[in-house]
């Protein structure tokens, strides 16, 4: 047990206000107890305008912070939109929201404004919420918390077992979401993701304020709360799983073709791609470069289960890729906008490398003396430029405005810019350059 799960385990279990289920959860000596059910039972789903309405005044009349969470249905649907919205609120207690049937959650969003939002692994879930009208503006991650605060396993069961001494039930959370109605059993498993949601947000604030890293958390929180939507990926067919297998540029580009018209199809659908067809046919396809559709059947995943009008549609996509002009091809690779791979740099720039080895093994030390990961610490990618195109001279305040253009957090800058400084200073003695 690390010393945050013993603080967490002497901490008395604070409700959201209600009674708590049982004797309270575990304690360091105890089993963890199962938790099978809301306290308040597993509310109905709100489906029309007339329930969201009387949701929305209770919400807004409740107190304190709002657990929130989505659930989607990846693997099943085009896209990442919320098939169901979870939240719990002291005075309000637990609703189950169906954005399918109440698409506009605009109105509760803005009751919520001035709340903070408790969300676990908030990043996965404000994109589709977002999309619904739901934006916080500040919020508390409990995924993040825990990673901050040192915990070896920051899954919601993990935490709320480790933390809390309750066992949460997971069977239900690759199900298909999109399905209606939803199954009681499914119902209760998302009411019971944010019974505890909140409790588990205090212990954590407790372990970080502890730890001393509670400023650190609420800087992190803010930077999530604050960040504009990610913007769309450039090229997402080069995302393609087995793509490195790929190499030549016709190839390539039967890959692109393939997947924009699984794309559309899947979008005009509305499944997940893979079910129209897998990256594996796609790659497949590619390195053989078929020229007719008996040729392109004769090819995994395009098998006897496959259709001729499907068979058609997916070499007319060859074909089109076969037929492009030289020039039309995709270049191999992704354009590169930062520092090359750091594979290369010893040839590249034996220097940048000798600096990259010193600041990695910087980081890596400081971080196992905070009790933190090495990448929330500070992004990896942020110490690679850093490393190939130092500030001259490299001395704090220089090195520290680097770290701040590339968003690194105020509290991460106070603690890695000592170390990176002292890194940048090895590596150039190392390679003979002497001090930057």
């Amino acid at each position: 047990m690390t010393d945050a799960q013993e603080t967490a385990a002497d901490m008395p279990l604070r409700t959201t206000g209600e009674t708590p289920p049982d004797d309270g959860g575990s304690t360091a000596a105890g089993a963890p107890i199962p938790l099978l059910e809301p306290r308040e039972g597993v509310p109905p789903v709100i489906a029309d305008e007339s329930a969201l309405a009387a949701t929305v005044a209770a919400f807004a009349a409740g107190s304190g912070p709002v657990a929130v969470d989505a659930e989607r249905a990846s693997g099943y649907r085009y896209g990442q939109r919320a098939y169901l919205v979870q939240l719990r609120r002291a005075g309000a207690g637990t609703a189950l929201i169906d954005p399918v049937a109440c698409p506009d959650l605009s109105g509760l969003g803005e009751a919520l404004a001035g709340a903070e939002w408790v969300l676990h692994a908030a990043t996965q879930d404000l994109p589709c919420l977002r999309d619904i009208g739901m934006v916080p503006s500040r919020l508390f991650d409990t995924e993040l918390a825990g990673r901050l605060a040192g915990f070896p396993r920051v899954g919601l069961g993990a935490m709320v077992e480790g933390v809390l001494g309750f066992v949460l039930e997971k069977g239900h959370s690759a199900v298909d979401w999109s399905t209606r109605p939803l199954p009681d059993p499914w119902l209760r498993y998302a009411a019971l993701d944010v019974e505890l949601l909140v409790d588990l947000r205090d212990a954590l604030e407790k372990e970080l304020d502890r730890q001393g890293k509670l400023d650190w958390a609420l800087q992190e929180f803010a930077a999530i709360a604050s960040a504009p939507p990610p913007e769309p990926r450039k090229e997402p067919w080069r995302r393609t799983s087995g793509m490195h297998k790929v190499r030549r540029r016709r190839q390539l580009a039967v890959v692109r073709e393939l997947w924009q018209t699984r794309d559309r199809i899947a979008q005009r659908r509305d499944v997940s791609p893979g079910k129209v067809l897998s990256d594996a046919a796609i790659v497949e396809a590619a390195l053989a470069l078929p020229g007719t559709v008996h040729a392109l059947a004769a090819l995994n995943g395009f098998g006897h289960r496959t259709g001729r009008r499907q068979l058609e549609q997916w070499q007319a996509a060859v074909d089109r890729a076969r037929a492009l002009a030289e020039v039309a091809l995709p270049q191999p690779g992704q354009p590169v906008t930062g520092p090359p791979p750091p594979r290369a740099w010893a040839d590249k720039d034996p220097a940048a490398a000798a600096r990259l080895s010193a600041a990695r093994a910087a980081v890596s030390a400081l971080a196992e003396r905070l009790g933190l990961p090495q990448e929330n610490l500070i992004a990896p990618d942020t110490v690679r430029r850093l490393c190939w195109e130092p500030p001259k001279p490299a001395g704090e305040d220089s090195v520290a405005a680097v770290l701040a253009g590339y968003g690194a957090r105020p509290w991460q800058i106070e603690q890695v810019t000592p170390a990176l400084v002292a890194a940048l200073s090895a590596g150039a003695a190392e390679t003979g350059q002497g001090p930057s």
